[in-house]
């Protein structure tokens, strides 16, 4: 604030000849300071953000217009890949639960949501894609955290491995997630 009123004030010196006396006094007064322009550059930053979120909008349009809803049965490859990696989780969970790794719990309780979610992207559904991706979002946050702390090369490399595999899988889940939900859009306009 204090750089601000001295920077008027050099700004006002330059525009009087004498830079000093009752016309800077005034001029705060009329409006042509400051505070005269903000509300020109507040109406200029809306239109600029109001032109922004039409664009956003028109590309949001084309990325809709671009989508081909699924076909009845079909599944698209990365639900499928999906599935299979969330049921060879959920049994090595089980593995882990036989063998005597971990806390029966925790392993107990993720070997069910890994084949509940494995069996829903199976049946392509939305809820089950939606699971998926919460799965992996924490995968990577995990191994990345583990990047962090890696002790060595070989942690380091399998932390990368881990990240950008999980990584890839929740791109391509993205679009299917939009195909999958694409259906049931039209029906919900038409009862609006």
């Amino acid at each position: 604030m204090a750089q601000r009123g001295s920077r008027q004030k050099r700004k006002r010196k330059k525009r009087s000849p004498q830079g000093s006396g009752p016309e800077r006094r005034q001029r705060p007064r009329q409006g042509s300071g400051a505070e005269g322009r903000q509300p020109s550059r507040q109406a200029s930053g809306a239109e600029a953000m109001a032109r922004g979120y039409a664009r956003a909008r028109q590309k949001d349009e084309e990325a809709r217009a671009g989508l081909v809803p699924l076909e009845p049965g079909e599944r698209p490859v990365a639900v499928t890949v999906g599935a299979v990696v969330a049921a060879v989780g959920g049994l090595s969970n089980l593995v882990g639960l036989v063998v005597g790794f971990g806390q029966p719990g925790p392993l107990v309780v993720g070997t069910l949501i890994a084949w509940l979610v494995a069996v829903g992207m199976w049946r392509t559904r939305y809820w089950a894609v939606l699971g998926m991706q919460t799965i992996l979002g924490f995968i990577i946050v995990g191994a990345s955290l583990a990047l962090l702390f890696a002790t060595s090369v070989g942690y380091a490399l399998l932390a990368v491995a881990i990240v950008g595999s999980a990584g890839t899988l929740f791109w391509f889940l993205v679009k299917a997630m939009a195909r999958i939900q694409m259906p049931e859009r039209p029906r919900a306009s038409r009862h609006q």
